[in-house]
């Protein structure tokens, strides 16, 4: 099989991360990205060298790039007949829309956790369900939260079982940059259950979910604290090894200085990582309690580079490239530079 070729339409925060991991990937073509508008990232794109090339999503309105001398290879219909595959990362509704042109040509698309469930044929995580999104034309992954969430789930699901999970989340409110919800000084709780644990649930409907959850006025990263009742008692020590095995979760410990989201984020940034991203959620060892047969920890989701992985997990489950859960998340941890090799 040659390279799957890739188009991205919305070059926002998930999608230029999305093109930067398609570019990765040894076996996969990033062929262009689509936008309207020279937004923040299509500039920083433009003034990079122009590295990936950019297509217009709304041809009439071509000249709000060109006016600003970003070269434009073409419109988001031309970029579609040239891939295999389409991320769609476009606002919520507009993914809906843009499914009409990927229907026109047969190609595959994977949405991204803002667009409504119907939008797909598969509701996917690459390490919860990864065979159902093979061969499928279209797959919506989880929003962040639940791509994090369901990954420390599964992890112990698929050692000892899990019978039921309770969560809160502690939500940030916005993305960095972003300047839509206001400048608050409050704290904002949602209706429970939240949709992090009736999402859970859609993908593990063999786990009792339910959850609350709480807006907060910052920006980096979300805090998920879950109890969750296996269906085997384990010790600390037993889940922690569990967590540690895994390739997409970090343990940190609040003694070596991780003290909360912002911690991590300018851990990752030190380290030299585009954009202070991480792939991985984070546990903190000093959060992991037993209460009867019941364990609790808290865990840090970076939401704006999280579902990456499992956004190039679903590619490989569409186009057939890897036929099982292991082979799949392990070329693409391999890929992304993360630590695939652990037992």
């Amino acid at each position: 099989m040659g390279k799957i070729k890739v188009g991205v339409a919305g070059y926002g925060v998930i999608g230029q991360r999305l093109a930067d991991g398609v570019a990765a990937q040894g076996d996969m073509e990033l062929v262009g990205v689509a936008d309207v508008a020279p937004t923040l990232p299509v500039m920083a794109l433009f003034e990079s060298g122009m590295p990936y090339d950019l297509y217009t999503a709304v041809p009439e309105k071509i000249n709000l790039l060109t006016d600003k001398g970003i070269p434009v290879a073409g419109t988001l219909e031309e970029l579609v007949q040239k891939v295999d595959i389409m991320f769609d990362a476009t606002s919520a509704g507009i993914g809906a829309k843009n499914k009409e042109i990927y229907k026109k040509y047969g190609v595959k698309a994977v949405f991204q956790g803002g667009e409504s469930n119907d939008v797909a044929d598969v509701f996917f995580h690459g390490y919860a369900n990864y065979e159902k999104g093979i061969g499928a034309d279209y797959l919506k992954l989880t929003s962040c939260n639940t791509t994090g969430l369901i990954r420390a789930v599964d992890c112990i699901d698929r050692k000892v079982g899990v019978e039921k999970v309770a969560i809160t989340i502690i939500r940030r409110v916005a993305d960095p940059g972003d300047y839509h919800r206001g400048l608050t000084n409050a704290l904002q709780v949602a209706p429970a259950p939240n949709h992090q644990a009736v999402d859970l649930m859609t993908i593990m409907p063999h786990i009792d979910a339910t959850g609350i959850l709480v807006h907060t006025p910052v920006t980096h990263g979300h805090i998920i604290t879950s109890v969750i009742t296996p269906k085997e008692d384990i010790s600390k020590e037993e889940l922690l090894e569990m967590f540690e095995a895994h390739p997409r979760i970090k343990v940190v410990r609040l003694a070596d200085g991780f003290l909360g989201n912002a911690s991590l984020f300018k851990y990752a940034r030190d380290l030299g990582n585009k954009r202070g991203d991480m792939y991985e959620i984070a546990v903190w060892e000093e959060s992991i309690v037993k209460s009867g047969k019941d364990v609790m920890f808290a865990i840090n989701i970076p939401q704006e580079s999280v579902v990456i992985p499992e956004n190039l997990d679903a590619i490989r489950a569409a186009c057939g490239m890897q036929a099982t859960r292991d082979e799949g998340t392990t070329e693409t941890n391999k890929y992304l530079g993360m630590a695939y090799t652990r037992e």
